[in-house]
């Protein structure tokens, strides 16, 4: 047990998925996954473990915003021997051909500021993907190509929700950013640290530029594709 994740020893999977809204977790262990238990609910962030295609898999809740999930990533790592994390989560589209429901495999992930930020200093480190992750990840969306329109490349972890900063946004898509969210960056960055395997796949739930969004009622139905293609992409061997 650690002071935020109240697991066993055993109880915590090699392979955990960490979508940020814990309710998130519930509904995705309960669908994807084969005898799931409830292994955490310290604080109410939620926690389960059972089996996919017979591989024992953790879905663990890791909150909104990247002190959150340094929080959880850093536990889930250190102290019950994670190697593989994958958030799935929403994200904000931001360019013109990035949908609704689109998902986004998050190569890079941008951001002004992190948890991590202090260590480095004067140098601007720079978060990417596993790579076989991320090439699996991208085989297992060209299988659902029909279904689902998927784009590979970076995204941008704000440090904050209501943002203030048209001119950032603007840069960020001028740069070819495809989305917005608050987690990724901190996730490679520990996973680059602790020598363990990060990526990020994300559902677009809204879109900056033109305002649309998903909604809540249909959000769980969307998110399925992100939590297939994480799967796929955590137990193909590369």
């Amino acid at each position: 047990m650690t002071v935020h994740i109240g697991a066993k020893p055993g109880d915590i999977a090699e392979t955990v998925l960490m979508p940020g809204d814990p309710y998130r977790a519930k509904w995705a262990a309960e669908t994807f996954l084969r005898d799931a238990r409830l292994v955490n609910e310290v604080r109410g962030m939620l926690g389960f473990t059972g089996t996919w295609n017979g591989h024992p898999v953790t879905i663990q809740g890791s909150g909104m915003g990247m002190p959150s999930l340094s929080i959880y990533a850093n536990e889930l790592m250190s102290e019950y021997g994670a190697q593989t994390l994958i958030r799935i989560g929403s994200c904000g589209g931001m360019q013109p051909y990035v949908g609704i429901r689109d998902v986004i495999i998050a190569m890079t992930a941008t951001t002004i500021t992190s948890p991590s930020s202090g260590i480095f200093r004067e140098v601007n480190f720079a978060p990417c993907a596993d790579y076989g992750l991320l090439a699996a990840a991208v085989h297992a969306a060209q299988a659902k190509a029909k279904a689902t329109k998927t784009h590979v490349g970076g995204i941008y972890s704000s440090d904050v929700f209501y943002a203030e900063r048209p001119d950032l946004d603007e840069q960020m898509v001028r740069h070819g950013i495809l989305g917005v969210e608050m987690e990724a960056a901190e996730l490679y960055t520990l996973a680059a640290r602790h020598g363990r395997r990060a990526l990020a796949v994300l559902t677009v739930s809204d879109h900056l530029q033109t305002g649309e969004a998903l909604p809540s009622e249909d959000r769980e139905r969307s998110f399925g594709d992100m939590v297939e293609i994480a799967l796929e992409a955590a137990f193909t061997k590369s």
